[in-house]
Protein backbone atom coordinates (compact mmCIF):
# COMPACT_ATOMS: atom_id res chain seq x y z
CA UNK A 1 0.00 0.00 0.00
CA UNK A 2 1.03 3.58 -0.75
CA UNK A 3 0.83 5.46 2.60
CA UNK A 4 0.40 9.17 2.40
CA UNK A 5 1.39 11.20 4.82
CA UNK A 6 0.27 14.79 5.88
CA UNK A 7 3.62 16.25 7.75
CA UNK A 8 4.92 19.47 8.79
CA UNK A 9 2.75 19.57 11.96
CA UNK A 10 5.10 19.62 13.84
CA UNK A 11 8.29 19.03 11.89
CA UNK A 12 9.65 16.56 14.62
CA UNK A 13 6.53 14.91 15.04
CA UNK A 14 6.75 13.88 10.68
CA UNK A 15 9.87 12.75 10.78
CA UNK A 16 9.51 10.42 14.05
CA UNK A 17 6.52 8.80 11.53
CA UNK A 18 8.77 8.53 8.82
CA UNK A 19 11.46 7.11 10.77
CA UNK A 20 9.05 4.93 12.82
CA UNK A 21 7.64 3.62 9.89
CA UNK A 22 11.20 3.35 7.18
CA UNK A 23 12.61 1.02 10.91
CA UNK A 24 9.56 -1.22 10.34
CA UNK A 25 9.12 -1.90 6.99
CA UNK A 26 12.97 -2.67 7.16
CA UNK A 27 12.99 -4.79 10.44
CA UNK A 28 10.19 -6.44 8.21
CA UNK A 29 12.21 -7.11 4.74
CA UNK A 30 9.33 -4.83 3.20
CA UNK A 31 9.77 -2.03 0.86
CA UNK A 32 7.86 1.43 1.54
CA UNK A 33 5.99 2.91 -0.84
CA UNK A 34 5.65 6.84 0.83
CA UNK A 35 4.37 10.07 0.29
CA UNK A 36 4.88 13.38 2.61
CA UNK A 37 3.25 16.83 2.15
CA UNK A 38 3.70 19.66 4.40
CA UNK A 39 0.55 21.47 6.06
CA UNK A 40 1.29 24.60 8.30
CA UNK A 41 2.03 24.35 12.18
CA UNK A 42 0.52 28.21 12.48
CA UNK A 43 -2.79 27.53 10.62
CA UNK A 44 -3.64 24.21 12.30
CA UNK A 45 -2.96 25.31 15.35
CA UNK A 46 -5.20 28.68 14.69
CA UNK A 47 -8.07 26.61 13.87
CA UNK A 48 -7.87 24.12 16.34
CA UNK A 49 -8.07 27.45 19.10
CA UNK A 50 -10.70 28.85 17.35
CA UNK A 51 -12.74 25.15 17.15
CA UNK A 52 -12.50 25.76 13.20
CA UNK A 53 -12.78 21.86 12.34
CA UNK A 54 -14.35 22.32 9.57
CA UNK A 55 -11.79 24.60 7.66
CA UNK A 56 -8.95 22.52 8.88
CA UNK A 57 -10.95 19.62 7.35
CA UNK A 58 -11.20 21.49 4.25
CA UNK A 59 -6.94 22.29 4.30
CA UNK A 60 -6.13 19.03 5.14
CA UNK A 61 -8.61 17.58 1.85
CA UNK A 62 -6.39 19.36 -0.61
CA UNK A 63 -3.38 17.78 1.10
CA UNK A 64 -5.33 14.33 0.69
CA UNK A 65 -6.08 15.11 -2.79
CA UNK A 66 -2.25 15.77 -3.56
CA UNK A 67 -1.27 12.46 -2.07
CA UNK A 68 -4.01 10.66 -4.55
CA UNK A 69 -2.51 12.10 -7.37
CA UNK A 70 0.71 10.77 -6.42
CA UNK A 71 -0.44 7.79 -5.91
CA UNK A 72 -1.50 7.23 -1.82
CA UNK A 73 -3.63 4.47 -1.05
CA UNK A 74 -4.36 5.87 1.84
CA UNK A 75 -3.92 9.27 3.69
CA UNK A 76 -2.44 9.80 7.64
CA UNK A 77 -2.45 12.96 9.59
CA UNK A 78 0.66 13.08 11.45
CA UNK A 79 -0.49 15.22 14.67
CA UNK A 80 -2.67 13.63 17.44
CA UNK A 81 -3.82 17.75 17.65
CA UNK A 82 -4.22 17.62 14.19
CA UNK A 83 -7.15 14.65 14.78
CA UNK A 84 -9.12 17.42 16.45
CA UNK A 85 -10.76 17.96 12.58
CA UNK A 86 -10.60 13.87 11.92
CA UNK A 87 -14.21 13.08 11.70
CA UNK A 88 -14.86 15.84 9.14
CA UNK A 89 -12.19 14.97 7.20
CA UNK A 90 -12.94 11.40 7.03
CA UNK A 91 -16.49 12.59 5.94
CA UNK A 92 -15.22 14.38 2.54
CA UNK A 93 -11.91 12.91 2.21
CA UNK A 94 -11.96 10.81 -1.03
CA UNK A 95 -8.82 8.48 0.23
CA UNK A 96 -9.37 6.07 3.41
CA UNK A 97 -7.95 8.05 6.59
CA UNK A 98 -6.07 5.63 9.11
CA UNK A 99 -7.54 7.39 12.33
CA UNK A 100 -5.24 7.27 15.66
CA UNK A 101 -7.89 7.29 18.29
CA UNK A 102 -9.64 4.13 17.39
CA UNK A 103 -6.51 2.61 17.28
CA UNK A 104 -5.31 4.10 20.24
CA UNK A 105 -8.69 2.59 22.18
CA UNK A 106 -7.86 -0.99 21.58
CA UNK A 107 -4.28 -0.79 22.56
CA UNK A 108 -5.73 0.66 25.89
CA UNK A 109 -8.27 -2.13 26.05
CA UNK A 110 -5.97 -4.58 25.14
CA UNK A 111 -3.05 -3.39 27.57
CA UNK A 112 -5.54 -3.78 30.46
CA UNK A 113 -5.49 -0.28 31.76
CA UNK A 114 -8.05 0.72 33.58
CA UNK A 115 -6.69 4.34 34.08
CA UNK A 116 -4.71 6.32 31.88
CA UNK A 117 -3.37 9.95 32.64
CA UNK A 118 -2.81 12.06 29.06
CA UNK A 119 -0.25 14.61 27.87
CA UNK A 120 -0.51 16.61 24.84
CA UNK A 121 -2.02 19.66 23.53
CA UNK A 122 -5.25 21.44 25.74
CA UNK A 123 -7.76 20.21 23.09
CA UNK A 124 -6.70 16.65 23.44
CA UNK A 125 -6.65 16.83 27.02
CA UNK A 126 -10.06 18.23 27.47
CA UNK A 127 -11.55 16.33 24.72
CA UNK A 128 -10.31 13.04 26.24
CA UNK A 129 -9.08 12.18 22.90
CA UNK A 130 -11.94 13.66 20.91
CA UNK A 131 -14.56 11.44 22.80
CA UNK A 132 -13.18 8.45 21.32
CA UNK A 133 -11.28 6.59 24.01
CA UNK A 134 -14.33 4.70 25.85
CA UNK A 135 -11.95 1.51 27.14
CA UNK A 136 -10.37 3.20 29.69
CA UNK A 137 -10.80 6.28 32.52
CA UNK A 138 -9.02 9.65 31.16
CA UNK A 139 -6.93 11.35 34.32
CA UNK A 140 -5.79 14.71 33.38
CA UNK A 141 -3.53 17.43 34.60
CA UNK A 142 -5.21 19.39 37.31
CA UNK A 143 -5.33 23.07 37.74
CA UNK A 144 -2.60 25.10 36.08
CA UNK A 145 -0.49 22.39 35.16
CA UNK A 146 -3.22 21.80 32.51
CA UNK A 147 -2.44 24.94 30.79
CA UNK A 148 1.51 24.42 31.67
CA UNK A 149 1.15 21.45 29.33
CA UNK A 150 -0.34 23.26 26.44
CA UNK A 151 2.16 25.89 26.60
CA UNK A 152 5.29 23.36 26.84
CA UNK A 153 3.79 21.38 24.42
CA UNK A 154 3.20 23.76 22.29
CA UNK A 155 6.49 25.85 22.19
CA UNK A 156 8.55 22.17 21.67
CA UNK A 157 6.51 21.20 19.00
CA UNK A 158 6.98 24.52 17.23
CA UNK A 159 10.95 24.36 17.86
CA UNK A 160 11.54 20.73 16.99
CA UNK A 161 13.48 20.49 20.16
CA UNK A 162 12.78 20.05 23.81
CA UNK A 163 14.87 22.22 26.50
CA UNK A 164 16.25 21.16 29.88
CA UNK A 165 13.21 23.09 32.05
CA UNK A 166 10.36 21.03 28.93
CA UNK A 167 12.12 17.77 29.75
CA UNK A 168 12.27 18.34 33.84
CA UNK A 169 8.09 19.63 34.04
CA UNK A 170 6.82 16.79 31.75
CA UNK A 171 8.72 13.77 33.73
CA UNK A 172 7.49 15.61 36.90
CA UNK A 173 4.04 15.75 35.81
CA UNK A 174 4.27 11.94 34.72
CA UNK A 175 5.65 11.22 38.39
CA UNK A 176 2.55 12.72 39.67
CA UNK A 177 -0.22 11.68 37.51
CA UNK A 178 0.94 8.21 38.03
CA UNK A 179 1.78 8.26 42.13
CA UNK A 180 -0.32 10.79 43.32
CA UNK A 181 -3.99 10.73 41.13
CA UNK A 182 -3.52 7.15 40.30
CA UNK A 183 -3.13 6.53 36.28
CA UNK A 184 -2.08 3.04 35.29
CA UNK A 185 0.13 4.59 32.30
CA UNK A 186 0.85 7.57 31.20
CA UNK A 187 -0.01 8.16 27.41
CA UNK A 188 2.04 10.30 25.10
CA UNK A 189 -1.17 12.31 23.44
CA UNK A 190 1.18 14.48 21.29
CA UNK A 191 4.05 13.31 19.14
CA UNK A 192 6.54 15.94 19.32
CA UNK A 193 6.78 14.24 23.48
CA UNK A 194 9.41 11.88 22.23
CA UNK A 195 11.38 14.44 22.27
CA UNK A 196 11.29 14.09 26.01
CA UNK A 197 10.26 10.69 26.76
CA UNK A 198 12.88 8.88 24.42
CA UNK A 199 15.14 6.92 26.50
CA UNK A 200 14.24 8.66 29.48
CA UNK A 201 14.30 6.74 33.18
CA UNK A 202 11.33 7.86 33.64
CA UNK A 203 10.01 5.28 36.75
CA UNK A 204 6.31 4.96 35.25
CA UNK A 205 4.23 3.37 32.32
CA UNK A 206 4.65 5.38 28.83
CA UNK A 207 2.84 4.81 26.46
CA UNK A 208 3.78 6.34 23.34
CA UNK A 209 0.53 7.26 21.20
CA UNK A 210 2.11 8.42 18.12
CA UNK A 211 4.59 4.40 18.10
CA UNK A 212 0.99 3.03 18.42
CA UNK A 213 -0.47 4.97 15.41
CA UNK A 214 2.66 3.87 13.04
CA UNK A 215 2.54 0.42 14.23
CA UNK A 216 -1.50 0.45 12.66
CA UNK A 217 0.18 2.17 9.65
CA UNK A 218 2.73 -0.59 9.02
CA UNK A 219 0.07 -3.32 9.45
CA UNK A 220 -2.39 -1.40 6.76
CA UNK A 221 0.32 -0.87 4.72
CA UNK A 222 1.28 -4.53 4.45
CA UNK A 223 -1.96 -6.34 4.96
CA UNK A 224 -1.71 -7.57 8.62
Amino acid sequence: MHIGLIGGIGPAATEFYYRGLVKAHADAGKTMDLTIVHADTRQLLGNMTNGAAGDQAEIFLEFVRRLQAAGADAAVVTSLAGHFCIKELEAISPLPIINAIPVLDRCFAQAGHKRIALLGTRTVLESRLYGGVTSVEIILPQSDDLQATHDNYINMAMAGSATDFQRDFFLSLGRKLYRDQGADAIALAGTDLFLVFDGADCGFPVIDCAQVHIDAIFDASTGD
